[in-house]
């Protein structure tokens, strides 16, 4: 395995990280709400599609910003706001998607006296997959940090992150923590906790790099069977929300083909064409020798409550399967 070697986490008594705010233990609802639930309760409860609901990321540029997060990691942390949000700038307008990532339990010490951040920049696209980290002994050089991919050493190693950014949405920390925990418990070199990944209502949320497999609804046992199947080269289909360099379309018809087969393995299907009309899409994928045309539907929600924050219920979209053929 090559790569920056892993900096030890030394386990805190605490049960959250300090600055976050919110513990694992218990969801409180906020005054005044009557029959408030947790978003994630909510979702389960209704029983919410998962299938494209990935947010869309090609590229991704991992920072390790080790203190404690407020609502946007790199605005509101140990790193300077103003460093952060032209940190943020640049890569998005480089197509890259930031993500801080962090170790779990770690002492507040090492939390505070932060002295080097590790990066990673990771490529999802299909036949480009790749990984390579380096490191920074000041922040301010993600400034100049090449965004081509040649910086950093390659890695065969994969990632695990687990969204665990308590600010951002409290299901994040109630499901997202002891998901985090218990896989670092398991794979400590491999795994990180993040911050948000899009799609409270899904926690706890997790994500597979290089490939940018966006997972939801992940218990600590389904966190280590996607790590289980993902050394294989293969998904966890009930629980995969997306891949991340898809459109949301592809990663619904990906969904529809893999239940129509029963091929879990990651690079079963290739989207070749998308043809939007008047009650969806037409979606050509080709698995195999095969090309299989997949007919997605969309329909709204009814009006829901999408993040513990959100106040105003409203629709979303929902993709339906119509059919899968081959040709």
């Amino acid at each position: 395995m090559t790569g920056l070697p892993p900096r030890t986490s030394v386990p805190d008594a605490g049960s959250g990280s300090p600055g976050d705010g919110v513990r694992a233990e218990s969801v409180r609802a906020p005054a005044g709400a009557g029959e408030w639930m947790p978003c994630s309760d909510r979702a389960l409860q209704r029983d919410d599609p998962l299938a494209g609901t990935a947010g869309f990321g090609e590229r991704w540029l991992l920072v390790e910003i080790e203190s404690g997060w407020g609502r946007h990691a790199f605005f509101d942390s140990a790193l300077d706001p103003a460093l952060g949000a032209r940190v943020v700038a640049r890569a998005e307008e480089a197509g890259i998607r930031p993500l801080a990532i962090r170790r779990t339990r770690l002492r507040a010490p090492l939390r505070r006296d932060q002295t080097s951040w590790r990066w990673a920049l990771v490529d999802c696209r299909p036949g480009r997959e790749g990984i390579r980290w380096g490191a920074v002994d000041d922040p301010a050089e993600l400034l100049t940090l090449p965004l081509d991919g040649s910086a950093g050493e390659p890695s065969e190693a994969p990632i695990y992150a687990v969204c665990a950014h308590a600010r951002h949405d409290q299901c994040c920390a109630v499901r997202g923590r002891p998901v985090v925990e218990a896989l670092a418990a398991e794979h400590p070199e491999l795994t990180w906790e993040c911050s948000h990944l899009g799609g409270d209502r899904f926690a706890a949320t997790m994500i597979a790099f290089p490939e940018g497999l966006l997972y939801g609804r992940v218990g600590a046992e389904d966190a280590s069977r996607v790590v289980e199947r993902h050394a294989e080269g293969r998904v966890v289909p009930e629980l995969l929300r997306g891949r991340t360099c898809l459109s949301t379309v592809a990663q619904a018809a990906e969904a529809f083909a893999r239940d129509e087969t029963g091929d879990d393995r990651i690079a079963a299907f290739r989207p070749l064409a998308e043809h939007p009309h008047p009650h969806g899409w037409t979606v050509e994928l080709a698995h195999g020798e095969d090309r299989l045309t997949v007919e997605v539907g969309e329909r709204l929600s009814e009006p829901l409550l999408s993040t513990c924050a959100a106040t105003i219920a409203r629709p979303v979209r929902e993709f339906v399967p119509v059919s899968v053929s081959s040709a």
